[in-house]
């Protein structure tokens, strides 16, 4: 589910993320050569595959995340270039198999990995690039962290599972979509920023706010990419405004839509969703459909209420430049739907 948004493409977007890659520039270098390393293999297809996907361009937040979460508590060490890095093959490896479920032909403008060398490949490399996450979590030496990532793995996992069964179903409510993306994306941020208090040494009131600010921003981060889809360009979102139409996929401004819509309009949401008759001239329609019941400014509206949420949870902690940087990641994640 997630995207990829050019740092570089637009004033307000550089002003709220560049004091977080400012601030783990330098780590973020040894994280990204940890990760061209610890992706190598003798096995040729896997270096082949995994690179296809890691050097296409994304801004690796997660990571930068996890690198700022523990630097503002003070940490020195080496344990969270290798945790940033697990998060990111996480992250990667939830791509390549989303791609194989979703059966996407484009990720950031590119091929899929499935596109180029097929299924059976894609959903292997991603294996093997969790297999290097759990390593690398295990050399860290942290079973609080390795807990916490672990847990966000099977997680994650329920979520994709979770997303198969309200699969081009209209009758799927906003809890249930909530729920899917609580599972598939907000899991994943919320461990990304709860590891860093972990092996800084902190205790649970750090460690829950830190957890609290990561699942709201992914909750945002998300319904700001459903509200994109519809709204935003390509540029913006690595892909083609209304491929999650054209995808049959389920996302809060549809389902808002739908509710909200008469018999005849549930029967079109029916018809191009289940039935996959989403051309053109559907997606055209759609959207009028969603700007006549507001949805895209409600699901706007629900990922302003999560970063609310977010910002709460970092406000009793002690002022840094980190703390600030994470602060502008949540102005980040709105505006890119102003």
């Amino acid at each position: 589910m997630g995207v990829v948004v050019s740092l570089e493409d637009g004033k307000h977007r550089d002003a709220s993320v560049k004091p977080l890659v400012d601030k783990t520039r330098g780590d973020m270098d040894r994280v990204n050569q940890l990760i061209l390393s610890k992706a190598g293999s003798d096995v040729a297809l896997i270096p082949e595959v995994a690179n296809h996907l890691i050097s296409s361009g994304g801004k690796r937040l997660r990571p930068m995340l996890t690198l700022a979460s523990a630097t503002m508590f003070g940490y020195t060490g080496e344990a969270h270039v290798k945790l940033a890095t697990s998060v990111e093959f996480m992250h990667t490896a939830t791509l390549l198999h989303d791609d194989v479920v979703d059966e996407s032909d484009l990720r950031r403008g590119r091929s899929t990995a499935r596109m180029i060398w097929g299924n059976q490949a894609s959903v292997l490399v991603g294996d093997f690039l969790l297999g290097q996450s759990f390593k690398m979590m295990v050399e860290v030496g942290s079973l609080d962290a390795l807990d916490v990532l672990s847990t966000a793995a099977a997680v994650i996992a329920e979520g994709e599972v979770l997303q198969l069964s309200v699969a081009k179903n209209m009758e799927t409510t906003e809890d249930d979509y909530l729920s899917v993306i609580r599972a598939k994306t907000a899991a994943l941020f919320s461990a990304a920023c709860e590891v860093g208090p972990i092996i800084a040494g902190c205790g649970k009131a750090e460690r829950n706010a830190l957890r609290s600010y990561g699942i709201n921003l992914g909750l945002a981060f998300q319904l700001i990419d459903d509200v994109l889809d519809y709204g935003g360009s390509s540029s913006d979102l690595g892909k083609n405004v209304g491929d999650d139409f054209r995808e049959g996929k389920i996302t809060l401004p549809v389902v808002l839509a739908y509710r909200r819509g008469s018999e005849a309009e549930r029967a079109f949401w029916r018809e191009a969703i289940e039935g996959g008759q989403a051309d053109d001239q559907s997606l055209e329609k759609a959207m009028g459909l969603l700007a006549k019941y507001g949805s895209l400014k409600d699901t706007t509206m629900r990922a302003e209420h999560y970063a609310s949420i977010a910002r709460d949870a970092l406000a009793p902690l002690p002022d840094s430049d980190e703390k600030s940087a994470l602060l502008e990641v949540i102005a980040f994640c709105v505006n890119r739907a102003n």
